[in-house]
């Protein structure tokens, strides 16, 4: 092949290169074209269904829906509910604006609500609690309480006695049942050995409204429980993250109900808990020695402290059998989120404000400075 010939062909395949350059950036172009057309109809799309849906359903509408919004439900699960009535478009769009007016404790309750509300209308009405039914009774367990005081609580403001609702909740039965309805909840660890009652701190502490006069027992108890139910499953994933199971939850969290007082750092006292139980320490907490007793003291005596019962944790390292008490949500969120500290002392003064200690040494100054010498 002469020079000519091998110029004409190097030439021809400069050509073939160019074209071919000069497609593929047509390509890269059309692409690119595309991409930004659809990135803007998706956003645009987008904008358009937020935007409608931060407005009413139906502007007009006038009928009214029956919504009841359960005890211990979550901002998530409440939203949720609104969608599935067809009050709301989009339950995302209600969750995040409700977090973006830093708004999301609502109250349980049977609302009437309509398509015509908007979503500020619809979180004055949760936060208020507006109930469009007149309750018969209501009736407030406090955070705290054992079975034995929630019984005194039945038999005051039901037709039940303490006794009737002591034999329902230490039925087996019953147990059995509340089993199968609430399996995440009530499991086999409560009929664990040394287990005073089965149910122990399984019933939520909150006020409960009734629209009959005369709700059955099991109705009564089983509402607690389910309250219990809603509330703890809000922790499914921490529970697992941190290897803890919902009767131990609601056993520690039980120790900080009643360790409680009203200026109580319950993260800081969860703290000293935790520490203790990482450093094999006995817990050693009162309340746990006065329900080993099955009685209440203003005080605890040296001799209380050596009776031979699986719940005093000043005998048994660790956590008692079980819950010694219902602990509220506050408790129970202390429980998974416990401060981080050195501290592994802590008492109460007589003003109740609480004074925490690294050493023994260090909680025995503050023992007699804040106790003793304010005898």
């Amino acid at each position: 092949m002469d020079n000519g010939s091998k110029k004409q062909e190097m030439f021809s395949k400069m050509q073939e290169k160019k074209s071919e350059v000069k497609i593929v950036r047509k390509i890269v172009a059309i692409i690119a074209i595309v991409f930004v057309l659809v990135l803007g109809i998706v956003g645009f799309m987008g904008y358009n269904y937020v935007k409608s849906a931060l407005k009413p359903m139906d502007p007009d509408a006038t009928k009214t829906i029956a919504v009841e919004v359960p005890i211990g439900s979550s901002l998530g699960s409440i939203s949720a509910l609104l969608e599935d009535k067809n009050i709301i478009k989009d339950a995302r769009v209600f969750k995040y604006y409700a977090k973006f007016k830093n708004e999301s404790q609502f109250q349980a309750g049977n609302y009437d609500l309509t398509q015509a509300m908007t979503l500020d209308e619809l979180i004055e009405s949760l936060k208020t609690g507006k109930v469009y039914r007149t309750p018969v009774f209501a009736m407030t367990i406090p955070e705290g309480l054992t079975l034995e005081q929630i019984g005194k609580i039945i038999e005051k403001k039901t037709p039940y006695t303490q006794k009737e609702f002591m034999e329902l909740v230490t039925s087996e039965t019953f147990v059995q049942q509340m089993m199968a309805n609430y399996p995440e909840l009530v499991t086999e660890a409560v009929l664990a050995d040394n287990i005073r009652y089965d149910l122990e701190g399984y019933l939520f502490p909150a006020t409960y409204s009734y629209f009959e006069e005369k709700p059955s027992l099991e109705s009564i108890v089983e509402e607690m429980i389910a309250a219990m139910n809603n509330v703890v499953k809000n922790y499914s994933d921490v529970l697992t993250e941190k290897q803890m199971s919902v009767h131990q939850l609601l056993t520690f969290a039980s120790l900080l109900e009643e360790e409680a007082t009203a200026q109580t750092d319950r993260e800081t006292i969860a703290s000293v808990f935790f520490n203790r139980i990482d450093e094999g320490m006995p817990l050693q907490t009162d309340p746990t020695v006065l329900y080993a007793l099955g009685s209440h003291k203003d005080r605890v005596l040296y001799e209380d402290l050596e009776v031979e019962n699986a719940y005093n944790t000043y005998k048994n390292k660790g956590l008692p059998p079980g819950p010694i008490a219902g602990a509220g949500k506050t408790s129970i969120e202390a429980s998974l989120n416990p401060s981080k500290t050195d501290y592994f002392y802590f008492l109460a003064d007589k003003e109740g404000v609480n004074h925490f200690s690294k050493t023994y040494d260090e909680h025995l100054q503050k023992v007699e400075k804040y106790l003793r010498q304010a005898e």
